[in-house]
C-alpha cells in the first residue's frame, strides 16, 4: 500500500510543475494552446496506443458493458435533480459530466495492476475505453452545450479525433493487424507525452483556482454521486452478475476513481468554468486517498 501511495503522489509531481510554470511565466504561458495540442494532437496517440498494445479478448467486453450501463443509469437519474439544483447551464453541465467521468486511465489502470496484478489490465483497459467514449461523446456535447448551440455541440463531438483514433484502434485489433516495433515506439512516445501534458494543464488551471471557484453545492453533489451513488450502484449491480470476484472488484475500483483530469481539458476547451472543474478534480483526488484506504478493505470482505 505504501508503494501504491508513493506512485499516486508521484503523479502529482507533474501537476506541481504545471502550477509552478504558470506562477513563473504568468501570461506568457497560454494554457489554451496546450489544451488544443493535448486534445487534438496528443490524446489520439494515447488512445490508439492503449487499445493496440495488447489483443482485446471478447470475454472482457462484458465488464465494459456493465460499467457504461451503470454510468448511463445514474446519468438518467441525475437529469431532473440537475435542473432543480443548478439554474446555471454551465454548472448543470459540470454536475452531469464531472460526477461520472472518473480517472480510469492514468490512475485506474495502475491501481488495478498494483492490487490485482497484470491480470486486471484487459478489464481496466476496456473500462477505460467505455469511459473514453462516454466523455468524448456525451461529455463533450454537454460541456459544449453550456456555451454553444445544440448543432455546434454535435459538430464539436464529431470533430473529436480521439473517437476516430479509438475506432481505428479497435479495427486494428479486430483484424489482427500487426504494428511494427518502431511505429509502436512512436505511439508510446506520443501517449506518454499526452499524459504529462494533461497533468501539467491540471496544475496550470489549479494554480489559478481561488476559494470562490469551489462551489459548495457542486462539491457536495458531485462528491455524493462519485463516491457514494456510483460505487453503491456498482455493488448492487454485481449481486446480479456471474462475473468472477476479481473482475467485480476491478469494476468497483474503477467506479470509485476520483474525477478525471480530462474534465478540466474539455471544460477549458468549451469555456465551461474550467477553474471550478479544476478545483473539483483536485479536492476529489485528495479525498480519494483517505476514502480508498477506508472503504476498500470493506469492499474486499
Amino acid at each position: 500500500m505504501v508503494d501504491l501511495l508513493i506512485s499516486i503522489l508521484g503523479i502529482y509531481l507533474f501537476v506541481a510543475l504545471g502550477a509552478f510554470a504558470k506562477w513563473k511565466f504568468a501570461e506568457d504561458l497560454q494554457e489554451r494552446s496546450l489544451i488544443l495540442v493535448s486534445v487534438y494532437l496528443l490524446q489520439p496517440f494515447l488512445t490508439f496506443w492503449g487499445l493496440t498494445a495488447r489483443p482485446i479478448e471478447p470475454d472482457v467486453f462484458e465488464v465494459s458493458f456493465w460499467y457504461i450501463g451503470i454510468v448511463a443509469a445514474i446519468f438518467l437519474l441525475m437529469i431532473l435533480p440537475a435542473r432543480a439544483l443548478f439554474a446555471e447551464k454551465k454548472k448543470r453541465a459540470i454536475f452531469l459530466v464531472a460526477s461520472l467521468v472518473g480517472n480510469t486511465g492514468n490512475l485506474g489502470i495502475p491501481l488495478g495492476i498494483a492490487i490485482f496484478g497484470e491480470a486486471s489490465v484487459p478489464y481496466t483497459t476496456m473500462i477505460n475505453l467505455a469511459n473514453v467514449f462516454f466523455v468524448n461523446i456525451l461529455g463533450v456535447y454537454i460541456y459544449s452545450s453550456g456555451t454553444f448551440s445544440p448543432k455546434q455541440s454535435v459538430m464539436n463531438v464529431v470533430k473529436m479525433p480521439i473517437l476516430w483514433s479509438a475506432l481505428a484502434a479497435i479495427a486494428v485489433n479486430i483484424f489482427g493487424l500487426q504494428i511494427s516495433g518502431s511505429i509502436e515506439a512512436n505511439l508510446k512516445l506520443g501517449a506518454y507525452a499526452s499524459i504529462v501534458v494533461q497533468l501539467l494543464l491540471f496544475g496550470i488551471y489549479l494554480s489559478q483556482v481561488r476559494p470562490e471557484h469551489l462551489d459548495r453545492r457542486l462539491l457536495g453533489s458531485v462528491g455524493s454521486v462519485k463516491f457514494v451513488l456510483l460505487p453503491l450502484a456498482g455493488w448492487v449491480a454485481m449481486r446480479f452478475t456471474a462475473l468472477p470476484p476479481m473482475v467485480q472488484a476491478v469494476l468497483l475500483l474503477e467506479l470509485m476513481t476520483p474525477l478525471a483530469v480530462a474534465n478540466v481539458n474539455f471544460a477549458a476547451l468549451f469555456h465551461c468554468r474550467p477553474k471550478d472543474v479544476a478545483a473539483l478534480v483536485f479536492v476529489s483526488s485528495l479525498f480519494f486517498l483517505l476514502y480508498f484506504a477506508s472503504i476498500w478493505p470493506l469492499v474486499m470482505v
